[in-house]
């Protein structure tokens, strides 16, 4: 169930970027909005670990993505979209640690 899943606990900081973006502050901020977007987007019965490894994976894809402050917020959204409409629990066996 998505209520069992803390958005908060998953959301970045200035700390977490900062060795990997010119401007860590802002670079938070975006990966925020996609975690954010995905959280929202999740139906309310999503199972928790499913919410849970997407989440993990949006931070694994977008961390340490130096283009990730050049992306407009629509393509965030269709990324977001996407990762959620196709995500397959079999093939994505990465667990949040």
């Amino acid at each position: 169930m998505k209520s069992n899943v803390d958005i908060h606990v998953v959301l970045s900081t200035f700390e977490d970027m900062d060795d990997f973006h010119d401007d860590p502050d802002e670079a938070s901020e975006r990966l925020n909005f996609i975690l954010h977007a995905i959280y929202d987007a999740a139906d309310e019965d999503i199972e928790t670990s499913r919410l849970e490894q997407i989440l993990h994976h949006a931070w694994e894809s977008w961390q340490q993505d130096a283009h990730l402050l050049e992306i407009e917020d629509d393509e965030l959204l269709d990324w977001v979209d996407h990762a959620l409409a196709t995500w397959d629990d079999e093939s994505n066996e990465e667990s949040p640690e």
